[in-house]
């Protein structure tokens, strides 16, 4: 079994794929989940409608991972671990650990902030790099914005990570041999479908392994 983290629109063909929005509950509700997301914004009807077609499920990973004990051989996640405050990182990780069997691997995407520090060493543009790293929470407006923010979440970053910090903080949840990747190179044998070298051009992959 291999799993992707966090997919949002972009799961892994015959992978199980799991995210936490309120709208893959939605999605696998029945005729309930129809009647509720008639209400809703036309892009969120059209990611309930996503998720339920391509068997998106429904996991919040600072909790549990709907999967027994050393099950998974692969876990994947892009770009959903900046979202989580570091000690909430650290209990995903622990959990995808759970999961994963002995010597199965770990593959990280994540926004690179040496990459974002580079950038704006060379333009020298401080609201360019404040946007681009998404580290300001934006203001919440009337009821309408409030409905909507229950069921995206908040779309902004919490952390953000460079390839070494990255690195220290797998060792620290237990990994071993974490390595900086470049893209499109894995050391996960048989890759398939996952796609690697998603967000490249703004993207650190870090692979480890569960000893």
């Amino acid at each position: 079994m291999r799993v992707n983290i966090g997919c949002g629109s972009l799961p892994t063909t015959g992978w199980k794929n799991y995210d936490n929005s309120l709208s893959i509950r939605i999605a696998h509700m029945g005729g309930i989940g129809r009647f509720i997301a008639a209400f809703l914004p036309s892009d969120q009807r059209s990611f309930v409608e996503f998720a339920r077609s391509h068997e998106v499920e429904y996991a919040d990973v600072v909790r549990r991972i709907p999967l027994p004990d050393e099950s998974v051989e692969v876990v994947y996640s892009a770009h959903m671990l900046e979202h989580l405050h570091p000690e909430q990182a650290r209990t995903c990780l622990q959990e995808v650990k759970r999961i994963l069997k002995p010597g199965g691997i770990i593959r990280l995407d994540l926004p690179d902030l040496e990459l974002l520090v580079k950038d704006y060493l060379a333009h020298g543009d401080g609201n360019a790099f404040m946007e681009k790293s998404m580290l300001a929470t934006p203001p919440i407006g009337g009821l309408f914005s409030k409905l909507r923010l229950t069921f995206t979440g908040f779309r902004h970053h919490l952390w953000m990570y460079d390839g070494r910090s990255l690195c220290r903080l797998l060792s620290e949840c237990g990994y071993v041999d974490p390595q900086i990747t470049k893209p499109g190179m894995t050391r996960i044998p048989n890759p398939g479908p996952l796609d690697l070298a998603e967000r490249a051009e703004q993207s650190v992959y870090v692979e480890a392994v569960k000893s």
